[in-house]
C-alpha cells in the first residue's frame, strides 16, 4: 500500500526527483476557515533544496466519495489521497509553483478508486 509518510516522487518535467515527507494533516477550518482537510508535505530535491506543499481535500467531496465507495473517511485515507495528488503534481509539473493546491472532485474519485484497488489486491494477496 502507498506509504504516505515518506516516499519518492518524480522525476518532474526537469528530471528532478524528490523525497517527500508527511508533515501534518488537519481540518482547515481551524487554520484557514476553509471546509477542507489539509495535508502538508515537505519535498526535498537531490540538491537538498526543500519546499512545502499543502494539499487541500474539500470535505463535502470527501464525504461524497466516502459514501460512494463505502470507505470510511479516516486520516490515513485522506493522507494517501493527498500523497497521490502530490505525486501527480510533481510528475506533471501541474501547479508545482503553488504552495496550496485543492484536489478536484473527479481527481478525488480517481485516487479513491486507485486506493480501493490497492487495498483489495493487498487483502487478496494475504
Amino acid at each position: 500500500m502507498l506509504n504516505f509518510r515518506q516516499f519518492e516522487a518524480g522525476p518532474d518535467p526537469f528530471g528532478r526527483k524528490f523525497q517527500v515527507y508527511f508533515k501534518w494533516l488537519q481540518t482547515a477550518i481551524s487554520i484557514r476557515h476553509a471546509d477542507t482537510v489539509d495535508v502538508k508535505f515537505v519535498l526535498a530535491d537531490e540538491s537538498g533544496e526543500s519546499m512545502e506543499k499543502t494539499v487541500a481535500l474539500p470535505h463535502a467531496d470527501l464525504l461524497q466519495v466516502s459514501r460512494e465507495t463505502g470507505r470510511a473517511m479516516d486520516d490515513s485515507w485522506c493522507a494517501r489521497i493527498a500523497a497521490m495528488h502530490l505525486r501527480h503534481l510533481v510528475e506533471t509539473g501541474e501547479d508545482i509553483e503553488k504552495s496550496l493546491v485543492t484536489v478536484l472532485p473527479a481527481d478525488l474519485k480517481q485516487y479513491a478508486g486507485a486506493i480501493a484497488r490497492m487495498e483489495t489486491s493487498e487483502i487478496a494477496a494475504r
